[in-house]
């Protein structure tokens, strides 16, 4: 009888062994199963970068640009991006493309397109821009222009279908305006470079002198005559010609410097007939970001931008975070990767963005022009931010900065 018992309990156990292998088994199948579908469900939302690079010159080493300069700040964002995305099925990654500054771009951005970006981050001329911005409308493509200061993008030239988060060149003329202004030192002369660069800022200071009640007592042309400026030579012969060429300009406050093509304006500070501050493209500077700036939340995304990239987030750095950081908020909020959307989404009255920049940032819809403060620092820390106090307007203080609505010449199309 108790060997018949043992067979049973045998019989019963090899059963449930059996059965519960079975189980095993059929739930491992189903968590596969649930893991493919999981996989097939995340979105890619792929995001171009287009971007004119060329090695430049500058009169110091210490300004010479970052081989990876906006490029490390569109890289931060997808890492942020990607943050939120992987508990929604969604998957950013940035396709970056590189082109020379004289380059035809139209044919790189088909190729772009063909690969499915959909989204371009656009660091290119302003005559490369204009060259795809009707293409990619016909596309389906939105562009944010994270390069680009020319305010021609925003005014004869707007898109419907182009963002800035670069500042234009009448928002960082404006802002340094503000500050002299602020400090009541209205008196400036004008020293502007040859190049068409150092022509447009020159003509943005000037509208932001008559703006805000500056005054430009005398202008004087820097032409690039092409002669070796970091040789040894070289130094010595600024430090005697410098002095000399502001040696005739009236008395004044500030001497403004618009040096785009970095020919001059470096070797400005300190080198004056008359010792005064210098202000423009050297000595302080008018910027979209700092990179000592630690406020409104700066040290945070420093710490992780020098943690991945060995270095301080500069102006284009931001600008391309803000721009793939608004299409990361886009998506994840409509839930789509869909550009009509997003596009509908960042055209919303109630979007915004925050970018460590003390307030949240809005678009401007009769351009599509991002409004933000202008920092304003020298190259070891920021002096000040504007708008400055008492500076202001009936929408926003940030429409103080650069060409406001009224006298906007955009028909967006």
């Amino acid at each position: 009888m108790v060997p018949n018992t043992l067979a049973i309990f045998i019989g019963l156990f090899l059963a449930g062994v059996n059965a519960g292998g079975a189980l095993a088994q059929e739930s491992g199948q189903a968590a596969q199963t649930t893991a493919a579908k999981a996989e097939k469900a995340v979105v890619e939302i792929r995001i171009g970068y287009l971007r004119a690079y060329a090695p430049q010159l500058a009169l110091s080493v210490l300004d010479v640009p970052p081989r990876d300069e906006g490029v490390a700040g569109a890289n931060v964002a997808i890492g942020d991006n990607n943050t939120t995305g992987s508990f929604l099925g969604q998957k950013f990654t940035l396709d970056v493309t590189e082109v020379k500054p004289s380059d035809d771009v139209v044919p790189v951005f088909k190729e772009m397109v063909a690969r499915g970006d959909r989204y371009l981050v656009a660091d290119i001329s302003a005559a490369q821009l204009l060259s795809i911005a009707d293409l990619a409308r016909d596309n389906n493509v939105l562009i944010f222009n994270a390069g680009a200061v020319d305010d021609i993008l925003r005014e004869e030239e707007c898109r419907a279908n182009v963002f800035h988060t670069a500042p234009t060149r009448t928002m960082l003329a404006d802002g340094l305006a503000q500050y002299l202004i602020w400090k009541q030192w209205p008196r400036w002369v004008l020293l502007y470079g040859s190049h068409d660069r150092d022509k447009l800022f020159a003509e943005a200071l000037r509208r932001a002198a008559t703006r805000f009640g500056g005054e430009i007592v005398a202008e004087k042309l820097f032409a690039d005559t092409g002669t070796a400026r970091r040789t040894d030579s070289g130094v010595v012969q600024i430090q005697r010609q410098m002095p000399v060429f502001t040696q005739d300009l009236p008395d004044h406050d500030v001497v403004l410097v618009a040096d785009e093509s970095e020919v001059f304006g470096t070797f400005v500070p300190f080198r004056t007939w008359i010792p005064r501050p210098v202000a423009g493209t050297a000595g302080l500077i008018p910027s979209a970001w700092h990179p000592a700036s630690e406020q409104w939340g700066g040290t945070q995304i420093q710490n992780r931008f020098a943690k991945v990239n060995g270095r301080r987030m500069l102006s284009k750095d931001m600008s391309a975070w803000t721009a793939v950081r608004i299409l990361g908020d886009a998506a994840t909020r409509t839930q789509s990767a869909d550009p009509e959307k997003i596009g509908a989404f960042i055209r919303a009255d109630d979007f915004s963005i925050a970018a460590f920049k003390g307030q949240k940032l809005t678009f401007r819809k009769w351009n599509w022009q991002l409004r933000q403060p202008i920092f304003l620092g020298d190259g070891r820390s920021v002096v000040t931010t504007s708008p400055q106090e008492g500076f202001l307007h009936q929408v926003s203080e940030l429409d103080t900065l650069g060409i406001a609505q009224p006298e906007t010449k955009c028909t967006l199309r």
